[in-house]
């Protein structure tokens, strides 16, 4: 297995886990003097996960996988 897709692998896996915050399930202090905490929270997950899933199309997308199936396609429409 290629490094890159290993560590999204992991990641993947880690962020997992961590989507489940458990620990601030009964924080009611507020950040900022507004924002609760568990709000704060998702707030800076979704930005992670977000950043995760463009270097994932980046660095780990099976770009042969795709090549191939266009030049199926190409091969389909021509007969």
């Amino acid at each position: 297995m290629k490094k890159p897709v290993l560590v999204c692998l992991i990641v993947f896996v880690a962020l997992a886990v961590l989507h489940q915050d458990v620990w601030n399930w009964d924080k009611t202090s507020l950040v900022f003097g507004f924002m609760p905490k568990g709000l704060l929270y998702h707030m800076c997950y979704s930005i992670t996960a977000a950043a995760f899933w463009a270097f994932v199309s980046v660095y780990a997308w099976p770009h042969r996988l795709e090549a191939w199936a266009e030049d199926s396609e190409e091969e389909g429409s021509t007969r």
